[in-house]
């Protein structure tokens, strides 16, 4: 009766031991699968821009600024997809309606106002320009209401045309404004739709791409521009008339 008691005990004691290795064992299994810390995404911006190492650059802008007429930026105006600070691909060959974006890569700020940035820098080197409520206080104080640059970007993407080719596609509609006492005047609108080779197919590639692409487009809206302004030139106005003035009366 003892020895059928003393087997008993050790089956169990040896049951008992299996049941904790198995516990251990899925134990250490479910601690190995457990997800890693969520990884930081990745931030990017344009640089510093074409010419911020150049050591002529502040040379050559000072004289160049003179030649220009001051030029007021307005705010940009995108679409309510390009408002956000993810960084959007397009797959072409599948469906080119879709704007995906990239899990773990993102702009430090919106594309427009990256793109307004880089446009103002470029501006800055050939004339003076102005923000919005800067242009309104000139007009108030000396009566002169610079020609306004708004920007309307529509499309901003890495855009796959195959599974291994890929550009950087900057789209932006460019009005010049100009305001006269009978109302405000438009000089010239044109589309500019730039594409520029992205060198992988991936967020750093897309990045890189739509930097040379908006580059490019920059390029163009200030040689469109200048073109405009030196076809119109804007004529003069006079100062308006002091308070001092309009006090005295009549002798």
């Amino acid at each position: 009766m003892n020895a059928i008691r003393s087997t008993q005990n050790i089956r169990a004691r040896r049951a008992g031991a299996a049941a904790l290795a198995v516990g251990l064992a899925l134990l250490a299994a479910g601690c190995g699968v457990l997800p890693d810390k969520p990884a930081r995404a990745t931030l990017y911006d344009f640089g510093p821009g074409p010419g911020a190492t150049a050591a002529t650059a502040a040379k050559t802008a000072a004289p160049a600024a003179a030649t220009r007429p001051t030029l007021a930026l307005a705010e940009f105006e995108s679409n309510t997809r390009l408002d956000g600070t993810q960084i959007l691909y397009r797959l072409g060959y599948a469906d080119a309606n879709e704007l995906r974006p990239y899990g773990q890569s993102r702009w430090s700020l919106p594309p427009a106002q990256l793109l307004r940035q880089r446009l103002r820098d470029t501006l800055t080197e050939r004339r003076m320009v102005l923000g919005p409520e800067e242009s309104a206080t000139m007009a108030r104080a000396k009566g002169e209401v610079p020609d306004t640059l708004r920007i309307s970007l529509d499309e901003f993407s890495h855009y796959f045309d195959s599974a291994t080719g890929s550009v950087g596609l900057v789209r932006l509609r460019a009005t010049l404004v100009r305001s006269a006492p009978g109302g405000d005047r438009v000089l010239g609108q044109r589309m500019f739709t730039v594409r520029s080779p992205a060198p992988s197919a991936d967020a750093p590639g897309g990045v890189k791409a739509l930097i040379a692409a908006s580059d490019g487009a920059v390029a163009e809206v200030v040689q469109w521009v200048d073109q405009l302004q030196q076809q119109q030139p804007q004529l003069p106005t006079l100062p308006p008339p002091s308070s001092s003035s309009q006090s005295q009366s009549p002798r």
